[in-house]
């Protein structure tokens, strides 16, 4: 999932790593590669350690004796690992210093080599705007989807994040966009902004009251009745895409 913020993104990768639950794609390995986490509320669990957490650790000198630095780090990210029913949850969380992502990013994309052959099905929420992609966190990708809210403004980043992406030496075998938030229509200038580049439309969501219920009681929004309107449209986004890939 990419897309700048505010549109809905974590919600909607949550809402896929239920998808993949319910049809039997499991485990799933759940990444929340944006160092402001919030993806495990999203799916319902704590998080103790994050992989920022984890360098910090290392990089003071904490940890064992009869491990290598190397050894102690995959220790550690492996630590960082939050086991629920049908996925395990990882998070980047913060960097070392300001406005520095760099090398929590690089544990990700290295690790995710590791971890990956363990779990046949990966969801990355990523972080707002492009960040994750020039920085080739995201490397291979089966499914790309961007999320994106109605507006024009919000259709035109969505468009740099696709551009980006065909920039990068990044292998992704679909790619889509989902308008999130939709009350009335998709605006005419959006649709045509949208017609001009070219990425297929997968689907739209509608402007789900119970979404902003769950967040303001502190529910995980995994957990939304099966006749929400997010549901119902998320699940027939899924089965056009997913099972199809």
């Amino acid at each position: 999932m990419a897309g700048k913020g505010g549109t809905g993104k974590t919600t909607l990768a949550g809402l896929a790593v239920r998808y993949l639950i319910e049809h039997g794609k499991k485990p799933i390995l759940a990444v929340d590669a944006d160092a402001n986490s919030n993806f495990n509320e999203v799916l319902g669990v704590t998080v103790e350690t994050t992989v920022g957490q984890a360098r910090e650790e290392v990089k003071k000198g904490g940890g064992r004796v009869d491990m290598t630095k190397d050894q102690l780090v995959e220790f550690r990210i492996n630590q960082c690992l939050v086991e629920s029913t049908g996925f395990d949850l990882i998070c980047m969380g913060q960097p070392e210093g300001a406005g520095c992502y760099c090398a929590a990013n690089h544990l990700i994309t290295y690790y995710m080599d590791v971890l990956s052959k363990n779990y046949p099905y990966i969801v990355m929420d990523n972080e707002a705007g492009m960040e994750h992609l020039s920085r080739l966190t995201t490397k291979d990708v089966d499914l790309l989807l961007i999320v994106s809210d109605p507006s024009f403004r919000g259709v035109q980043a969505a468009r740099r994040v696709f551009e980006v992406a065909k920039s990068l030496k990044i292998v992704v075998g679909q790619a889509a966009l989902i308008i999130n938030r939709l009350t009335n229509g998709i605006p005419p200038r959006s649709q045509q902004e949208i017609d001009s580049w070219g990425l297929p439309l997968a689907g739209t969501v509608p402007e789900d009251p119970l979404v902003a219920e769950f967040d303001g009681l502190g529910r995980p929004t995994i957990e939304l009745p099966p006749d929400s309107v997010s549901i119902k449209a998320m699940n027939q986004i899924f089965d056009r895409l997913i099972i199809s890939a």
